[in-house]
């Protein structure tokens, strides 16, 4: 008996439109993935640098603004600062915390079903006051 193979000249392209979309939507989660690292990254540094205002004695509005004008990695007018105690409160000795609180907004397709429609990320960082 005689077996007869089909023509598979097909066979390939099928298969590569059928697993494309799934490549194609990991490499855009991928940049996703990079780029909310670069972000707190960025808002880790920022915290760093912006805690020492407040480590120096500093009042609550200009270590604000000086969190807002060098947050590099996003938009920094989007950046929620919370600083605790408050300047009235600080005294030589304790420690002061700088919180930093920024949401992004996913690029990959579909992400909105599992983070929502932002991802919120929270970088702090905690110095002795001079």
């Amino acid at each position: 008996m005689k077996l007869f193979r089909k023509d598979q000249k097909g066979q390939s392209l099928v298969e590569f439109a059928l697993i494309i979309p799934l490549l194609m939507i990991m490499l855009v989660g991928v940049f996703d993935v990079g780029r909310m690292l670069y972000t707190y990254t960025g808002m880790h540094f920022t915290a760093q640098e912006t805690v020492r205002l407040g480590g120096f004695g500093y009042p609550d509005d200009e270590i604000i603004s000086f969190a807002k004008d060098n947050f590099r990695t996003g938009d920094g007018e989007l950046l929620e600062v919370n600083v605790s105690p408050d300047s009235g409160e600080r005294k030589p000795g304790e420690y002061v915390t700088v919180t930093l609180d920024y949401s992004i907004t996913p690029f990959t397709p579909f992400a909105k079903y599992v983070f929502s429609d932002s991802i919120q990320m929270s970088a702090d960082s905690t110095i002795r006051i001079e």
